[in-house]
């Protein structure tokens, strides 16, 4: 804590919320001293050799002197191993029971006492101490886990382990959730907890609100994904490799997870990346499909004080013919922080306004925080105490923290008869109007001056009926506080899809809805680390997620917020917020210049609505997020896998933002093949760098050459925008129809471009054979100059 930290920690226990948070830290300690004990002498274990092994279908288990080894490849090619009798299942991750296993595949004896699982896509070598080596079919390694490492209690209790994991010397290492400082994930410790930062973060703050054990690793001889399946509390310490290091020989890259208890368990998935994240979609479950609405611009604000201001801002967006899909509201519009109120003064009519706001095309999106103020006479808080809601502690107390109402208790989502009650709660923001939640403090956050803001870890958790405490049921609380939610609008409204989106989460979490980058630092580092969240964690499944457009603090100069209004604009999540002692963030109040330039980029967005449809439609199918790093079609080139500043929109579309003060003109790193210049038609190919402008009016936006893009016509119906195909002179390209916001199934057309004699050729491929295309197409690039 440095001196600027605990100043403002001082003057926080000044105030009354500060008092009670002091108290709340201190009894918080008290109750773990009671409910957990010291872990005392501990005694370390390894595998030891191998005893013997049986096989099983799809793999089998391999014994060694003190554990034993489960080991399966399951239909798809995913493989999963388990340590001390660790199955698959239960797992909050898996979006359904755990996949069959391969028949094909079979357990037998390898080299040096080893043993081997052989199957069409991957191989697994377990050595004689335990060693687990995952090679590509034609046997290179892209693994190897050393025999892990255990360190259990004399007395009794939980298990600590280790495993160190070595990579090549080029690997590259994605993922592990929302990082700031990504999307590349360079030499050091990252701890798995998620965590409220406690104010505004930037790139070097670490741990942030979701954090997850999956790694993507990127190296030259292939792509594969990583899960530990366990939400204890842990830390991952990454090494970069070095190639000729030491007498010309390769240093690999290493990867060591160390978690406080909890089962070791692991899943890897080899392939390309867009196998890899298909498999691991279909194992952790599909991304929930946002409505169409929610793909548009949505304006946010911590206190916009009235309905009359919410009306104002509205119409300030009319007035200027900007485009708003939707307006959020914060704490403030609650009566007096209770959750699941309005503050009648200030919101006299709330179905109204939402009525009204509707029939202008504008929804109303609704906070939700897991914390009930504990008060006799709150219904919440009274249902919840018939219900036998709350978390407890050890002797059967609810456990209390401090949040924005005070004095709070909390649900446990982790029992199923809580969520169920939880979801009914949904009724009432339905009811005034709201077409779409967002959760918030789900950490969960207990207001503390000094440690963690979090529950007790001794605090008693139903685990869906395996009983355990808060060490285990930290970080699923957010992704159960999100199943609740999720499952209670689609009761409550099962003909429309739930828009929901959460602060905290876990892996899987995108069957529910999507995420938010919290609290970014406002300044020209929060806009780089809010692109960085985006690509992390697209990679780890959740392909629904954007920043607070302009930094959640302070108050951005023009410059920085058109900048971070442009990267919005190409993100899922197109959201403007800011705190409630920060700048406002409608774009009229940067100057006229800012405004013009706001409009243009809220323009695009909407031509390219039918594109982010597509998208999201293809991510719940495919498990390809809408933003994907530049290496996603070109894993082995190794100049787009150090690319950090900028990305790819589905596969049409690369768009390199401004992420530095000044800057009129950047380099963009190109994949391979033709990239065109979307305002100015001027052609490129890759692979290779090329300077483009980058002028305050527009960020560099390329087409892939051949690429075919829904986009709404001057006329507001869908065309097709094509690319002219480059030297291959051939492309194509998915499209997916809006089908409404409920629940009406979709299309996947398939679409094909030829060149031919200087002139472009688009064919609908169905099952009955090609035709023409059902929607007007328009040609772009035909004799671009280069």
């Amino acid at each position: 804590m440095n001196g600027r930290e605990l100043a403002r920690s001082v003057r926080k226990m000044t105030t009354l919320r500060g008092l009670r948070a002091t108290r709340s830290a201190w009894l918080r300690r008290r109750t773990d001293v009671r409910g957990l004990p010291p872990r005392g002498p501990e005694r370390a274990r390894v595998p030891g050799r191998v005893t013997g092994a049986e096989p099983l279908p799809g793999g089998g288990v391999v014994r060694f002197a003190r554990s034993e080894l489960r080991i399966c490849v399951v239909t798809g090619g995913a493989v999963f191993w388990g340590w001390d009798g660790a199955g698959p299942e239960p797992s909050y991750a898996l979006g359904g029971p755990s996949p069959e296993p391969d028949p094909r595949a079979g357990l037998e004896p390898d080299k040096d006492g080893g043993w081997r699982v052989v199957s069409e896509r991957v191989t697994v070598e377990v050595s004689r101490h335990g060693a687990v080596e995952v090679r590509t079919p034609g046997g290179v390694v892209l693994r190897r886990d050393l025999p892990p490492r255990w360190w259990e209690p004399v007395r009794g209790g939980t298990a600590r382990w280790a495993q160190r994991t070595e990579v090549a010397a080029d690997a590259r290492f994605f993922g592990l959730g929302g990082r700031a400082s990504g999307p590349r994930l360079r030499d050091g410790t990252y701890r798995l907890w998620n965590t409220d930062p406690k104010g505004s973060f930037r790139p070097g703050d670490d741990p942030l609100y979701i954090t997850m054990p999956v790694q993507v690793i990127v190296a030259d001889a292939g792509t594969h994904l990583a899960f530990h399946d366990n939400s204890w509390d842990g830390r991952v310490t990454l090494h970069e490799g070095e190639e000729g290091a030491g007498s010309g020989h390769d240093r690999p890259g290493t990867s060591e997870i160390r978690m406080d208890g909890g089962p070791l368990r692991c899943w890897v998935i080899v392939g390309t990346p867009a196998r890899v994240l298909a498999r691991w979609s279909r194992l952790t479950g599909g991304a929930a499909v946002p409505p169409s609405w929610a793909l548009g611009a949505q304006h946010a604000r911590w206190g916009f004080g009235s309905q009359e201001a919410v009306r104002r801002v509205v119409a300030g967006y009319r007035e200027r013919d900007l485009p708003l899909s939707a307006v959020h509201l914060d704490i403030d519009h609650y009566d007096g922080h209770r959750i699941f109120t309005v503050d009648r003064e200030r919101f006299p009519d709330l179905p109204g306004l939402a009525k009204g706001l509707r029939e202008d095309g504008v929804r109303l999106v609704s906070i939700v925080d897991p914390a009930v103020k504990a008060e006799r006479g709150n219904p919440v808080y009274d249902g919840g105490v018939a219900a036998g809601a709350f978390v407890r502690d050890g002797r059967g107390r609810a456990v209390r923290g401090v949040v924005w109402p005070g004095d709070c208790v909390y649900p446990d989502f982790t029992d199923p008869r809580v969520r169920r009650w939880w979801g009914g709660l949904y009724e009432e923001r339905l009811a005034q109007g709201f077409s779409g939640v967002w959760h918030d403090m789900n950490e969960p956050v207990s207001f503390a001056p000094f440690g963690e803001m979090t529950l007790p870890r001794s605090a008693r958790h139903a685990l869906d009926g395996r009983g355990g405490d808060h060490r285990e049921a930290h970080n699923v609380y957010g992704l159960t506080m999100a199943r609740a939610g999720y499952e209670g609008l689609l009761r409550l409204r099962p003909e429309e899809r739930p828009f929901l989106f959460s602060r905290a989460g876990w892996a899987g979490m995108q069957r529910y809805g999507g995420t938010w980058s919290g609290d970014v630092a406002t300044g020209w580092p929060g806009l780089r680390a809010s692109l960085a969240l985006v690509l992390g964690l697209g990679l780890c499944g959740v392909p629904y997620s954007g920043p607070d457009v302009g930094g959640f603090d302070g108050s951005p100069s023009p410059e920085l917020y058109l900048r971070w209004f442009q990267l919005g604009a190409y993100l899922p999540l197109f959201r403007t917020h800011s705190a409630i002692d920060a700048g406002r963030r409608e774009p009229w109040e940067f100057g006229p210049a800012v405004l013009e330039h706001a409009r243009a980029a809220l323009t695009e967005r909407e031509r390219l609505r039918p594109y982010f449809v597509s998208l999201a439609h293809l991510a719940r199918l495919t498990g390809a997020p809408y933003v994907r790093p530049l290496w996603w079609g070109s894993p082995q080139d190794r100049a787009l896998r150090e690319c950090e500043d900028a990305f790819l929109l589905g596969d049409a579309l690369l768009v390199a933002p401004v992420l530095e003060r000044g800057v009129d003109r950047r380099a963009v790193r190109l994949p391979k093949g033709r990239w065109y210049d979307t305002v100015t038609g001027r052609a490129y190919d890759g692979p290779g760098q090329v300077l483009v402008e980058a002028p305050l009016s527009r960020v560099p936006v390329l087409a892939r050459g051949g690429s075919v893009i829904p986009v709404r016509g001057a006329d507001g119906r869908t065309e097709l925008e094509v690319w002219a195909p480059g030297g291959s002179r051939r492309g194509g390209g998915l499209v997916v129809a809006d089908a409404g916001d409920g629940w009406e199934p979709v299309e996947v057309e398939r679409y094909t471009t030829r060149l031919v004699d200087g002139r472009v050729k688009v064919r609908w491929v169905r099952a009955d054979g090609s035709g023409s295309p059902r929607w007007p197409v328009r040609v772009r690039g035909l004799g671009a100059g280069s």
